[in-house]
């Protein structure tokens, strides 16, 4: 069963600073230090670009796992796309999408994936995945909105 939400977060940031923080490994690394994240294959530093990649590394539930990302689309500065090549998902696909506004950017993110494992793996997305990776995606862009406004 694949699983889908979007999530908007408002920054007072242009477009292009609002899409180039969200395609720069450190900050990401930054906003996701409570789960020990590190880049360890492909871009593991600065910008990714239009088909690269990059493997991470991290803690989540107490198991350390690894996931590459290849970026798949990409208009700067308005949207990139990544989508995992190998890691713990079956599917894992990500649009970003960056909206001017009177303010700044609308960020849209949105999100769909497919566990592995058949019926267990839905199980696992319904009681587990479906809340805990939008809570994620949330604490990375306000890890961003405050970088980018402050």
């Amino acid at each position: 069963m694949t699983v889908t939400f979007d999530l908007e977060t408002r920054i007072a940031a242009p477009p292009a600073a609002v899409f180039d923080a969200s395609l720069d490994i450190d900050a990401h690394l930054a906003s996701m230090e409570e789960s020990g994240e590190k880049a360890v294959g492909g871009v593991t530093s600065g910008l990714i670009g239009l088909g690269e990649t990059v493997t991470w590394r991290a803690k989540h539930f107490g198991i350390t796992w690894k996931m590459t990302s290849k970026i798949t689309e990409l208009e700067r500065p308005l949207r990139f796309v990544d989508e995992q090549l190998r890691g713990p998902f079956k599917r894992f696909h990500h649009e970003h999408v960056f909206e001017p506004t009177a303010t700044g950017t609308l960020m849209r993110d949105h999100i769909e994936f497919d566990a592995p494992l058949g019926p267990l793996g839905d199980l696992v997305e319904r009681l587990v995945l479906g809340t805990y990776l939008p809570k994620l995606i949330a604490e990375r862009n306000t890890y961003l909105r405050g970088e980018l406004e402050a």
